[in-house]
C-alpha cells in the first residue's frame, strides 16, 4: 500500500479563505441574521435530513448556527479560523468546538469518536483536494453513518460573488466549481456511497413572501429543480457484508387465504435461525383456523400467530414488527404472488450490504398470464415514476408487497413515524417514506410475479388507485415542499 503524503502547506488561496474567515468572524451572526431567510431554507432542509438528537460533526463550522440548529445529543464543530471557533464558544457552550484545519484533521488527537451524521456545509469549496479529505472522514464513521455535504451550485457562483461584493465591498476568493455530480464522484473515489442528491431553493429571497412559495412548489419540481442554488449530497460508508448468520422474521399478513398458509411455511428459505409470524385480519374462509393447525403440524418450526385488533395490510405489518425477534425483519404476502423461495435473494442483498432497505419488483420480469390486471401495470408503473422523483432514489416497483430491513433500523423507522403519521392502510408507504427519511439505502431486487393460486385479489384498482394519488399529494407535502 503507497504511503500517504505528507500534510501539504497552505497555499495562497486558502490563506485568503482563512484572512477573510477571521476578518468576518464577528459578524458572521449578523450576516446570518441579514440573511435569515437563505438560512431558514437551508437549514429547514437540513433538519428534515438529519432528526434531532443524534450525534453529529460539523466540519467548517463557522460559528457554530447550523449545528446548534441541528438539535445533536452531542454535536462536534471543527473549523480552521479561531476566530469563529472562539465566537462559537461563546455562543453555543453545550457543544464542543475545536479549532483545527478540516484537511488535517490526523493533527485533532482529541477527535476520536464515531458520529451518527458528519456535515460539510459550503466548506468543500475551500478545500485544496477534497478526495483526500473525505477518505479521511471513515474514522469518524460507524456503519449507518450519513456524510451530509451541502454546496451552491456553480451556475449561481458569479451572482453569489456580485451579492457578496455588493454587501462586503470585497470580491469571493475563488472557491471550487463543484456540482453535485463532482462531489458525488469524489465521495465514491474515498469509498463512500452515494444515497442520493437533492436540489433546493430557487429564492434566495423572501421576495414579499413569494418566495417560500417558489421554494416550496416550483423549485423542486423535475427539470427546474436543477436550476436551484443549493445542492445536498447523502452518503455513506461503501456497505461491508454484515454477519451472515443474522436471525430472520418473517410476517405473513393473512386475509381470506387459507389455501396458501402451509405453502407459506414449507416454501421458505432455510435461513440460519427463522421465526414465522402469522397475523390474522378478520378472514371469513377459516385462515385462523388453518394457520392454528399448520403451527400444530410442524412443531419442529418456531411459528407464532396473531388476530388484529385493527383493520388494512399496515396495521397488521406494524404488530407483526412489533412482536418479531429476528434481527432481520421480512413482509411475504400470504397470496404467494411472490415467490418464498425468493427470499433468499433479499437476505443476500441485506447481509452483503448492497442496500440497507431491499423492496421487490413485480415489473422487470416477464409476470405469469393474469398475475396483474392491465390497469395495475400502467398504474404501477406511474407511480414508480412518480415515486423515483419524490425519493431521490430508483424505484421501479412500490407497491410490491415484500420488503426487508433490519430490526433495527425499523425502530429507527418507528422512532421517527410521527413526521408522517400513521396515514397508510398498506404499511408499503410507512416504510419506504420512513426509510426515506432516515437516508437509507434501496436495494430492488427482481422477482417473477405468480398468478394467485388461491383466493381472490383483495386490491380495489380504482378505491386503492385513488388512495394512492392521495398519497403522492401527501409525500410531495412531507418531502418536497418542507
Amino acid at each position: 500500500m503507497i504511503a500517504p503524503a505528507p500534510p501539504r502547506r497552505v497555499n495562497v488561496r486558502k490563506q485568503r479563505i482563512l484572512d477573510t474567515m477571521q476578518e468576518r468572524a464577528g459578524r458572521r451572526d449578523d450576516w446570518i441574521a441579514h440573511n435569515n431567510f437563505f438560512f431558514e431554507e437551508d437549514w429547514r432542509y437540513m433538519r428534515y435530513v438529519i432528526p434531532e438528537g443524534k450525534r453529529i460533526l460539523d466540519l467548517g463550522c463557522g460559528t457554530g448556527a447550523l449545528l446548534n440548529a441541528l438539535k445533536p445529543s452531542h454535536g462536534v464543530g471543527v473549523d480552521f479560523s479561531s476566530h469563529m471557533i472562539e465566537c462559537a464558544r461563546a455562543a453555543h457552550p453545550h457543544l464542543t468546538f475545536l479549532n483545527h484545519d478540516i484537511e488535517q484533521l490526523a493533527n485533532a488527537p482529541e477527535l476520536n469518536e464515531t458520529f451518527d451524521f458528519i456535515v460539510l456545509s459550503h466548506a468543500v469549496g475551500a478545500l485544496d483536494d477534497c478526495w483526500a479529505t473525505f477518505k479521511e472522514l471513515h474514522r469518524y464513521c460507524h456503519r449507518d453513518t450519513r456524510i451530509v455535504v451541502t454546496y451552491h451550485s456553480p451556475m449561481w457562483a458569479p451572482l453569489s460573488s456580485f451579492y457578496s461584493l455588493i454587501k462586503t465591498g470585497k470580491p469571493h476568493v475563488q472557491q471550487n466549481a463543484l456540482s453535485s455530480g463532482d462531489i458525488a464522484n469524489l465521495l465514491t473515489l474515498a469509498d463512500f456511497e452515494v444515497v442520493f442528491r437533492e436540489w433546493r431553493m430557487l429564492s434566495p429571497f423572501r421576495l414579499f413572501g413569494l418566495g417560500r412559495a417558489i421554494n416550496r412548489f416550483l423549485a423542486t419540481l423535475p427539470l427546474i429543480r436543477k436550476l436551484c442554488l443549493q445542492t445536498y449530497v447523502v452518503a455513506r460508508p461503501q456497505p461491508k457484508a454484515i454477519d451472515d448468520s443474522l436471525s430472520v422474521s418473517v410476517i405473513v399478513p393473512c386475509r381470506n387465504e387459507r389455501g396458501n398458509i402451509e405453502s407459506a411455511v414449507t416454501r421458505l428459505p432455510d435461513f440460519p435461525k427463522t421465526e414465522i409470524i402469522f397475523v390474522e385480519g378478520g378472514s371469513k374462509d377459516g385462515t385462523w383456523e388453518e394457520v392454528q393447525r399448520v403451527k400444530a403440524a410442524y412443531p419442529d418450526r418456531d411459528i407464532k400467530a396473531f388476530q388484529q385488533t385493527g383493520r388494512g395490510k399496515g396495521d397488521a405489518v406494524r404488530l407483526g414488527f412489533a412482536q418479531a425477534q429476528g434481527d432481520v425483519l421480512m413482509i411475504l404476502d400470504a397470496d404467494l404472488t411472490m415467490p418464498p423461495e425468493d427470499l433468499s435473494k433479499y437476505y443476500d442483498a441485506l447481509a452483503t450490504g448492497k442496500g440497507d432497505f431491499i423492496n421487490g419488483s413485480r415489473l422487470v420480469y416477464p409476470m405469469e398470464k393474469e398475475a396483474m390486471r392491465f390497469l395495475n401495470l400502467v398504474a404501477n408503473n406511474i407511480f414508480a415514476l412518480l415515486f423515483s422523483y419524490l425519493l431521490n432514489q430508483r424505484y421501479t416497483d412500490t407497491l410490491c408487497g415484500t420488503k426487508v430491513l433490519l430490526r433495527r433500523h425499523y425502530h429507527e423507522l418507528e422512532r421517527n413515524r410521527a413526521y408522517f403519521g400513521e396515514f397508510d392502510p398498506f404499511g408499503d408507504f410507512d416504510l419506504i417514506f420512513g426509510a426515506s427519511k432516515l437516508s437509507l439505502k434501496m436495494a430492488e431486487v427482481p422477482i417473477r410475479y405468480a398468478a394467485r393460486e388461491y383466493g381472490e385479489t383483495q386490491i380495489s384498482r380504482f378505491q386503492h388507485g385513488w388512495l394512492l394519488l392521495r398519497m403522492v399529494c401527501f409525500a410531495f407535502m412531507k418531502m418536497k415542499a418542507l
